[in-house]
């Protein structure tokens, strides 16, 4: 018998809880396993349609033209690549071992110190939810300028103003939130076929930019011409400003371990799943990145284009047609909007998740499930709300809303990174996921702190000024918004989340995963009692 952990059984008239506790259990046929491989292939659409690092690239291009330009964003792109590889497989190894929705915030109560680990995953749990529906709103706010950039690419005379923006966010939000509430019994095929449309859409957008534009730039503007349009005289600060872009591009391949619940072998699937949408991201985003930047003909007049979305750009002077144009736009945005869709099923899950262990006022309400639908109704529900909400601070101004696309990383990378200080701090854990269907051996430990000292790193650019000179309109407010988000996480904590947070069942947790770890070399119970036969047969005979 394998264990299926699955959102949808917490509904069986119990107690909503962990996935555990419905005590449900599936025989594994031929059939069932051709099904997982299936199910494998939708999660890794799933997850890449999240990470899908080329059109996040893409939205975001304008930060890193201004600030040292193409070689910054190219080298910068090789180099966080490979450290977010440290990352990726220290979480597919904690995955393998414990593959709970709670993700980050679960294993900080399992692997820290037993003094401190309750306290440390409830603020992980907080950084973790911020970040991810942060992101969600970031991603509308990008799904939105396409749409509109496209509007003006065909229609010139067409401004933009800030409420047009913030209304189509909030079109997205409610359309991602319809879909999860009534079609999350196709979501396997849609991120299965959004896999597909990805990957098309990224050779077809690659090979017509590269077939059609005649005024290639040099390789000493892609790879060496340094750029600098912050407003800082200083060279190092104007790269510090532009690897935010790369940063923000190789982000949210967690996504898979908050969807585990929901897998027929999670502690396999998700692990790999973690892995490969890190290598396909960094694969596709170094090569659009170099195809882009070979096919912008003017950079001052790509970073201040009128549709705001600096690709779109340079695929009408690549292509010299605004169809063209328009059409290789929409390849992208079809990607963005789906990307929204994904997040709000990642974002509902972690707040239920979260709440189901009572990290939230209101956890009972949060945590519940549908019993027809199979979804956390509620949990969608406040993701929407809190997505629409960040969203609405485009109504003020910009840079209000950038502090918003900075959080969403930093409080990502914040929450990356507690796990492995939890490793770390508590080594005598490591024997606790040595040896399971993803286990990195005595290089863990290794990883763990090379990962760690990257999102360090990345923790402290996020919270540099993007632009000079600095005033109170312009300043990073990324410190102030994180000193908010901490302070919540400790005034609750004080105030009763630390006598009613109970973190993951632990105990019981692990006990679930041993059954599924064991349960991979087993096939179903008809076979083993054929060989329980043959073998009390042969006992027989040998008598």
């Amino acid at each position: 018998m394998e264990t299926v952990r699955r959102l949808g059984q917490h509904v069986s008239g119990k107690k909503p809880g962990l996935a555990h506790e419905a005590g449900l259990a599936r025989t594994v046929s031929s059939e069932a396993k051709l099904a997982d491989l299936g199910y494998e292939q939708g999660m890794l659409g799933f997850s890449f349609s999240i990470v899908t690092c080329w059109t996040a690239l893409a939205g975001v291009l304008i930060v890193g033209i201004t600030s040292g330009g193409p070689p910054v964003m190219v080298w910068s792109w090789i180099a966080i690549s490979i450290c977010s590889l440290f990352v990726a497989y220290s979480f597919a190894e904690m995955c393998s071992a414990y593959p709970i929705a709670g993700g980050q915030y679960s294993w900080v109560a399992i692997l820290a110190p037993k003094s401190i680990a309750r306290s440390m995953s409830y603020v992980t749990g907080w950084f973790m939810i911020t970040g991810i529906v942060a992101m969600g709103a970031t991603n509308n706010f990008i799904a939105a300028n396409f749409v509109l950039g496209m509007v003006v690419l065909n229609n010139p005379g067409y401004v933009i103003e800030r409420w047009h923006t913030v209304l189509l966010t909030y079109l997205i939000a409610m359309l991602a939130a319809a879909s999860n509430l009534t079609l999350s019994r196709f979501f396997e095929r849609l991120s299965t076929g959004i896999l597909v449309w990805n990957v098309c859409s990224f050779f077809i957008v690659i090979i017509t930019i590269l077939a059609t534009n005649e005024n290639k730039q040099s390789a000493s503007f892609v790879f060496t011409e340094f750029q600098n349009d912050t407003g800082f005289a200083s060279g190092g600060m104007a790269v510090m400003i532009g690897l935010l872009q790369s940063f923000f591009g190789m982000c949210c391949y967690d996504a898979p371990t908050h969807m585990t619940e929901e897998m027929l072998n999670p502690s396999v699937e998700a692990p790999r799943v973690i892995v490969m949408s890190v290598y396909l991201g960094a694969i596709t985003g170094f090569i659009f990145l170099v195809s882009a930047f070979f096919c912008t003909s003017d950079i001052e007049s790509v970073a201040g284009t009128a549709t705001g979305v600096p690709v779109l750009q340079i695929f009408a002077d690549s292509t010299g047609n605004i169809g063209a144009a328009t059409f290789l736009g929409s390849l992208i945005a079809v990607i963005v909007l789906v990307c929204a869709n994904s997040l709000m099923a990642e974002g509902s899950r972690s707040l239920y998740a979260f709440a189901r262990d009572h990290g939230l006022p209101f956890s009972k309400i949060i945590s519940s499930v549908n019993k027809k639908r199979a979804v956390p109704v509620f949990a969608i529900l406040l993701c929407t709300a809190a997505q629409m909400v960040l969203n609405s601070l485009y109504f003020a101004s910009y840079e209000g809303f950038s502090t918003v696309i900075s959080i969403s990383t930093f409080s990502f990378y914040l929450s990356y990174g507690m796990p492995l200080l939890a490793r770390l701090l508590n080594l005598k854990t490591h024997r606790l996921i040595a040896g399971t269907a993803y286990s990195l051996g005595k290089y863990g430990p290794w990883l763990n702190a090379a990962g760690l000292l990257f999102l360090f790193f990345a923790g402290i650019d996020f919270n540099f000024p993007q632009v000079g000179p600095v005033t109170a309109d312009n300043m990073n407010y990324c410190s102030a918004a994180f000193g908010v988000i901490g302070t919540i996480a400790v005034v609750t904590w004080f105030g009763g989340a630390r006598k009613r947070f109970t973190g993951p069942d632990v105990q019981t947790q692990g006990q679930s995963v041993q059954m599924a770890f064991e349960d991979q070399v087993m096939t179903s119970d008809n076979e083993v009692e054929k060989s329980r036969s043959v073998i009390g047969s042969e006992e027989e005979k040998k008598a």
